[in-house]
């Protein structure tokens, strides 16, 4: 008896950490709305970090068993579409990164269409088409203080990519490097921290710059294992 009501408790906490991320959304919302566009990346980047674990602890304590009448992952989709959709679309127009809301549509519309496709992951755990990581497209608009020209081609890019099936790792789910992406994860999200923490000292070595090295080496590698090269799909090695 006391074996089970550890897990559910186990199993309710997880589901807990999940949900905690959609009150990360609105406070970060709220932080857009002050202008206070440091807290909010920061917070962004919180959910970011809640969003890689908390699948991991889901299958970890076997939530699905314990739980089976509560849908963990129509909880993370729900989550996952306001902090890595809705809240970067507001920050990336409040903080004049696009030149109008209009443009802020396309993740917008592009992303809904993306999370509603029963294929979104593949079943050998890849996402198909762009995975919208809004909110680290936001984040380095803003740091990079790109043009907003330049950022409107970037974000329409990204909006198309999310109809075109290539397939994304999906860092938490794909076993082939699966610690050195990790790794990379966790340098990349302390690196990126710091810089928007101690913008001027950082600023001089030029950290900002320096972490996209982590985006390259993820596309690099999703190119690699999710066989772009190759017109039908591909097993991870």
């Amino acid at each position: 008896m006391l074996r089970l009501v550890i897990r559910l408790l186990l199993a309710w906490a997880v589901h807990f950490l999940t949900a905690s991320g959609a009150v990360l959304g609105v406070v970060a919302l709220l932080a857009v709305a002050q202008g206070e566009f440091p807290r909010a990346a920061l917070l962004m980047l919180a959910a970011l970090a809640i969003d890689s674990v908390d699948g991991t602890l889901a299958r970890r304590f076997r939530v699905a068993e314990v739980l089976p009448g509560f849908d963990g992952r129509r909880l993370d989709d729900l989550v996952d579409y306001l902090n890595y959709v809705i809240v970067p679309a507001v920050f990336m127009i409040a903080s004049g990164a696009l030149p109008s809301w209009g443009w802020a549509a396309l993740p917008v519309l592009a992303s809904a269409y993306g999370f509603s496709q029963e294929q979104a992951k593949t079943e050998d755990h890849f996402f198909l088409g762009f995975p919208s990581y809004w909110n680290v497209v936001a984040i380095y608009l803003w740091q990079l203080e790109l043009s907003p020209s330049l950022s409107v081609a970037l974000v329409t890019a990204l909006a198309a990519a999310v109809f075109i099936p290539l397939r994304y790792v999906y860092p938490s789910r794909t076993h082939a490097l699966w610690r050195t992406t990790y790794a990379g994860a966790v340098l990349w999200l302390l690196a990126i921290s710091a810089a928007i923490i101690w913008p001027r000292p950082l600023s001089e070595i030029r950290l900002v710059e320096i972490s996209l090295l982590f985006p390259a080496y993820y596309i690099g590698i999703s190119m690699w294992l999710g066989g772009w090269h190759r017109s039908g799909p591909r097993r991870t090695p």
